[in-house]
């Protein structure tokens, strides 16, 4: 921390922009870019991003762009658009960086089709690179306000994710660095699918309970699909697991809960997206089922959330169809049993 360092942030959503204000307040050389011109000439204009991040300034010191060469020299280069745009955006990147660039990813998702964690698109991209992972607790709205954050930098090479944890720590954003980049994308990716399910629930009103019960048992089966993927139990009960969880349940923050909600209303899947923009979850429901069911693994609501999303399901036929399944014992799966070595019972 405290040396002034150039980074490059790749995509002017909220996430993106929330990170390039949040990199500049404390002193950094800090590039926003864009693919799309209207944009990035929309920040210039207004001096802030009112789609996304209305009332906070984008300091004029940073520079917008829609040219890539941009993280050409960069000490640290983040992607921050959505999942379906991570494989291209890193493929423009490859002729800009040099061997051995930092990239950390700050997206969450599974790539559509190959079912891969955003992490491994971008080291298919970008071989050349060290690729790291920035995954927590972490609404746009809050960490381009100030409010204090803790999120994990997750890298199997323990020094870029110390790197990453160096360059971008401050005293607003804590950084914590896990080395478990499995189990860190998939609670980051698949929470988007229980915070979809938890705003069903609020759209439906059926109450405390009810979301309760769903965010926990999810956060059961999210846990039971990363130890077959070869992740640490623990990781889910940390802050891109459990942090996560709690903050795109709870929060109107969350496009996922937001898109939930409408769809409980009465809304299509179709319109609640189209209504609230870019839904990860939707997206995520259709992955994490197709992965679930590659790698043999139950995962009740996230089924549930596929068969809404892409079957037609009505959301309170849902709710009936996880309250009438066979009995079960809570600790069937593994939970906080590290001893499995990836053997999963398949029961949820």
């Amino acid at each position: 921390m405290g040396n002034r360092r150039k980074i490059a942030v790749l995509g002017t959503g909220g996430w993106g922009t929330a990170l390039a204000i949040m990199a500049s307040n404390y002193g950094n050389e800090v590039a926003l870019w864009s693919p799309f011109k209207e944009e990035v000439s929309g920040i210039q204009r207004f001096g802030e991003n009112k789609k996304l991040l209305p009332g906070v300034p984008v300091p004029p010191e940073i520079e917008l762009t829609t040219d890539i060469s941009c993280a050409a020299g960069a000490d640290l280069t983040i992607l921050a658009v959505p999942s379906f745009a991570v494989r291209d955006t890193a493929a423009l990147l490859k002729p800009v960086i040099n061997d051995g660039a930092l990239i950390a990813n700050a997206s969450k998702g599974l790539e559509k089709g190959t079912h891969c964690r955003l992490s491994q698109v971008i080291s298919e991209a970008l071989p050349m690179a060290r690729v790291a992972v920035l995954s927590g607790p972490s609404h746009a709205e809050e960490v381009a306000r100030g409010v204090p954050t803790s999120i994990i930098s997750a890298c199997e090479d323990v020094e870029a994710a110390e790197q990453v944890q160096d360059i971008m720590m401050n005293p607003k954003f804590r950084i914590y660095v896990n080395t478990d980049v499995i189990g860190v994308e998939l609670g980051g990716a698949l929470k988007n699918v229980i915070a979809l399910a938890a705003g069903i629930c609020d759209g439906l009103e059926v109450g405390d309970n009810t979301k309760a019960a769903l965010i926990t048992r999810g956060l059961a089966e999210i846990a039971r699909l990363g130890i077959r993927m070869g992740a640490r139990a623990e990781t889910f009960a940390g802050l891109s697991g459990l942090g996560d969880l709690i903050v795109t349940c709870g929060s109107l923050h969350s496009r996922n809960r937001r898109a939930g909600i409408l769809i409980g209303q009465g809304r299509t899947p179709e319109e609640a997206v189209n209504i609230v923009g870019t839904v990860e979850g939707y997206h995520a429901a259709l992955a994490g089922y197709e992965l679930s069911q590659a790698v043999g693994v139950e995962m009740p609501i996230t089924e549930q959330c596929w068969r809404i999303c892409y079957q037609g399901q009505p959301a309170y036929g849902a709710i009936r169809a996880l309250m009438e399944r066979p009995p079960r014992h809570e600790t069937e799966q593994p939970w906080q049993d590290c001893s499995c070595g990836g053997e999963t019972p398949q029961d949820g």
